[in-house]
């Protein structure tokens, strides 16, 4: 998956977030990004503060350990998790970003 690269001691993850959504959470793949539904409004930081909460729930890491590296200020950022490895960030959001297929007739 090209959203997510190896980088030192963490993952760097390509994320497009949309903000003032109606719920919160990992909805699939945007591009080359994982796309992050917020309920935040992109005021003060606080959809920063969100997007980095839930993927650290969702990647079961610290919040200390989620942060944005570029766009700050935009939909798309790159995040940095750090302590963990990019085979273990794709197992986890696997989940999130495959699409059930439906049964065949």
């Amino acid at each position: 998956m090209a959203a997510i690269s190896q980088k030192g001691d963490g993952v760097c993850l390509s994320v497009r977030v949309q903000p003032r959504s109606s719920r919160s959470g990992v909805a699939g793949m945007y591009g080359q990004s994982v796309k992050i539904c917020l309920k935040s409004a992109p005021v003060d930081d606080a959809a920063n503060l969100e997007c980095c909460t839930l993927l650290a729930k969702v990647l079961g890491v610290p919040r200390s350990r989620v942060s944005v590296v570029s766009g700050r200020s935009s939909r798309s950022k790159v995040m940095k998790i750090e302590g963990l490895a990019a085979a273990d960030v794709e197992s986890a959001l696997a989940p999130y970003l495959t699409t059930p297929v439906p049964p065949a007739p």
